[in-house]
């Protein structure tokens, strides 16, 4: 039996990512005061009464707002929930039902799937009585939870469990992980295109908008009977120009997933070259002791001639000697052209650096 998925969604700043991160024991989504910093599927594993459970945290959803973004969140919440065997819907304590919480709540009983409505943002006994509040949105058991001081979580997790009626579930074996792979660049080369291309399905939100991806968002793939992990992160750049808080945070989770990974993917835009930017990534994951395959993104927007490729790798190798012993590869995302070549260079790297490591 599947290992049992549940869905977090509601509107922007109801404490979604605050409860993912607490079920999960980590901070794994970003989390700010400042709304809509979720905006992809972020997915993580826990484990509760010996059953391990996957949680999946959302971006905050607003019905009916054409913005490129809020448009794409509400996309991936309706897949979240369409994916997930329980939907659990968050509001807000302290405010009044909202017409974002009308339309979703509709949505959840519309998916047909079981679920659980959270009135967060309840930290004592006497805000417990928020919860009256909240019947009219038709969705039931209706539950209070503090999410950022942990108070009544395991509550939840009970009735939670009771929905997926885990003690009748079958305990999932471990998977062992063939590899982990880390898709890194600047900002806006492609790197949810390209993992969105080798899904061949949209997993994360892509926009011509610099910075969409903020969490480093980890999604398992099987390829030829391998289990491979695919961890997409925000675009690196240089320290002078991270401007808030939310993208030195996603910055850091993109280093860790450096650190994480057993290969780095690089990508570079074929438009604009390899830059300094470029070559401060690539010397990171060197660094870091990680296997690494420099991916040519946009190759279709480039006019070529016979050699171009050829020319275009001794260029790069030039201008940087160490990659002397990596390989480079030339794809386009967003027409799929080479990019089924990828996981097989990724594993082989990955092979030959196993086999230094064991020799030293």
């Amino acid at each position: 039996m599947s290992i049992p998925v549940v869905a977090i969604v509601g509107r922007p700043n109801v404490g979604k990512s605050t409860f993912f991160n607490r079920v999960l024991r980590q901070r794994k989504a970003i989390v700010d005061s400042q709304e809509g910093i979720t905006r992809d599927r972020v997915y993580g594993e826990t484990e509760w009464e010996g059953k391990r459970i996957s949680f999946i945290d959302t971006g905050g959803f607003i019905p009916e707002d054409m913005d490129v973004f809020n448009a794409a969140v509400r996309e991936q919440a309706k897949l979240a929930m369409s994916e997930a065997d329980v939907v659990v819907l968050m509001v807000d304590g302290r405010e009044n039902i909202t017409s974002s919480d009308q339309v979703l709540a509709q949505a959840v009983r519309e998916s047909g799937n079981p679920h659980i409505l959270i009135v967060n943002k309840c930290d004592n006994m006497k805000q417990d009585q928020q919860i009256h509040n909240f019947y009219e949105l038709g969705i039931e058991p209706i539950m209070p939870m503090s999410a950022l001081t942990g108070r009544l979580t395991g509550d939840i997790l009970e009735a939670i469990g009771i929905k997926l009626n885990l003690k009748d579930r079958k305990i999932e074996a471990n998977e062992s992980t063939d590899l982990q792979l880390a898709i890194i660049g600047m900002p806006n080369v492609g790197k949810s295109s390209l993992v969105n291309a080798l899904l061949r399905k949209e997993q994360t939100i892509v926009t011509p908008i610099a910075g969409t991806t903020r969490d480093s968002i980890d999604t398992p793939l099987k390829w030829y009977g391998k289990n491979v992990i695919l961890i997409d992160t925000a675009g690196l750049r240089k320290k002078s120009k991270i401007t808030e808080d939310v993208e030195y945070y996603s910055t850091v989770r993109a280093i860790r997933s450096i650190n994480q990974c057993d290969v780095a993917l690089v990508l570079i835009d074929a438009e604009k070259g390899f830059g300094k930017q470029d070559r401060s990534i690539v010397d990171q994951v060197i660094k870091a002791g990680k296997g690494l395959v420099i991916v040519v993104n946009k190759w279709d927007l480039i006019e070529k001639e016979t050699n171009t490729m050829a020319e275009t790798s001794e260029t790069i190798r030039n201008q940087f000697p160490k990659l002397n012993d990596f390989p480079i590869l030339f794809i386009s995302a967003l027409t799929k052209q080479r990019v089924s070549n990828i996981l097989k260079e990724a594993f082989v790297v990955y092979e030959n650096l196993k086999q230094v490591i064991s020799t030293n």
